[in-house]
């Protein structure tokens, strides 16, 4: 009873399980996470879970009953420190435990990993990271006797647990070291968006800040110094990012740039490995990306996404990546979302209402549409998702006045398409 191991019981590897019982896989499937918890979800536990708005329940994200109805076999608290394969994808897991696991084909879903700061003092208690279901723990816990709280990181982790920290009643800082909020998901004019909203509601923002150390007493947190400036701080929540989770994948011999390289169907450079979610670098699937152009997303749309592709794959069927990107961020009264990639943009149009606590950007690589950032206007991220999808390229022109609607633009574009496959038959 070998079957698929699926190393990461995670987003990704929950979908894959999932996908492939749906398609009619028979063999065995194991389902191995290296935490002690059932399999999870994750974004919640920067927002919602931190507010005490859903209970750790909610979390998770299957029945122990499906798992046994649909014969996938969940591990938990194991951690695999080796992997031997044959040429055929066959081997051996071994637990650090000392478990060993055998399996017919591998997948790896191990996701990333927080990326450690190594500021002076970063070893304080009160120092955290939020990436685990025991991190999100540990810090609930201490929310209660924390007033002071100081964020290091500007992407989202770092700007939604300020946001659910300040609803919370807390006095917090965050400090980016770079010039701008989200710099790598968001444009210029987001960033600002993001960063206004959230000084007028009382989180003290800080771009371009340098961390000098992080000071405290007794073995315990009481403050960063930033640009020779003492911040006091009962608790630091360091959000800077992750690392892709490449050790066993190097283990095993296989392609590593920025996660494990994986082709369009989620196989690895061995070409029977399976890479999915966070950990897999892939060749960017929207149309028209510049050849040889690769992308590791952080999302749950792809690890969805990308885990479906890899059980068409391990069915035999070559389906390749079709979505279109998307992602999402609930910052307290923000919901930011996100349709397609704006990087290489060059041209941007703003369709923002008049409503202060609305905002809507499409960007333009040349006088083609490759994405926009929707805050609070779910309308306009819908119907660029779709065109996305759908290869339709809204115009600049049309869609500058925010009144007019991108639905009536992209039905309007549809017709024309189907006017045109009638009149061509």
């Amino acid at each position: 009873m070998a079957g698929l191991l699926i190393i990461g019981s995670s987003q990704a590897g929950v979908q894959l399980a999932v996908s492939l019982r749906a398609l009619g896989y028979e063999p065995a499937i194991t389902l191995l996470g290296d935490e002690d918890h059932r399999p999870y979800q994750r974004p919640a536990l920067s927002k919602e879970f931190l507010q005490d708005k859903i209970t750790k329940e909610s979390l998770i994200y299957r029945s122990q009953q499906y798992w046994d109805e649909h014969r996938i076999t969940v591990v938990k608290g194991e951690w695999i420190e080796q992997v031997r394969t044959g040429a055929n994808g066959s081997g051996v897991a071994r637990s650090a435990s000392g478990r060993k696991f055998a399996f017919d084909r591998l997948a790896l879903a191990v996701g990333a990993s927080a990326r450690r700061i190594d500021t002076p003092g970063a070893e304080l208690d009160g120092v955290l990271y939020l990436r685990t279901a025991d991190d999100a723990l540990e810090l609930k816990a201490r929310v209660p006797e924390t007033l002071h709280v100081v964020v290091i990181g500007g992407g989202f982790i770092g700007i939604e647990a300020a946001a659910s920290l300040h609803s919370l009643g807390k006095q917090v800082t965050l400090l980016e070291r770079g010039s701008r909020l989200v710099r790598r998901a968001v444009g210029e004019e987001t960033s600002e968006f993001i960063r206004a909203h959230h000084r007028a509601h009382g989180v003290d923002i800080r771009t371009n800040a340098a961390v000098e150390r992080i000071i405290g007493e007794g073995g315990r947190v009481t403050g960063v110094v930033v640009d020779g400036e003492t911040i006091a701080a009962d608790l630091v929540l360091v959000g800077i990012g992750v690392t892709p989770n490449t050790e066993l994948a190097e283990q095993l011999g296989l392609e590593v740039n920025d996660g494990i390289v994986v082709d369009r169907y989620a196989t690895a450079s061995d070409r029977v490995t399976l890479a999915v979610g966070d950990c897999s670098n892939l060749p960017n699937p929207i149309a028209g990306s510049p050849a040889g152009e690769r992308v590791r997303f952080e999302s749950v749309n792809h690890a969805i996404e990308q885990a479906k592709v890899a059980a068409y794959a391990v069915m035999g069927r070559q389906e390749e990546y079709g979505g279109i990107p998307w992602f999402w961020s609930n910052q307290g009264e923000l919901k930011l979302q996100i349709a397609g990639l704006s990087t290489g943009y060059d041209r941007v149009v703003d369709r923002s209402p008049a409503d202060p606590s609305k905002f809507s950007v499409l960007y333009y690589r040349g006088e083609q549409l490759i994405a926009a950032d929707c805050v609070n206007v779910p309308l306009d991220f819908m119907f660029v998702k779709q065109a996305l999808a759908k290869g339709i390229n809204l115009l600049a022109d049309e869609v500058r006045d925010p009144a007019v609607s991108l639905k009536t633009v992209l039905a309007a574009h549809e017709a024309a398409l189907a006017a045109h496959h009638t009149q061509g038959k």
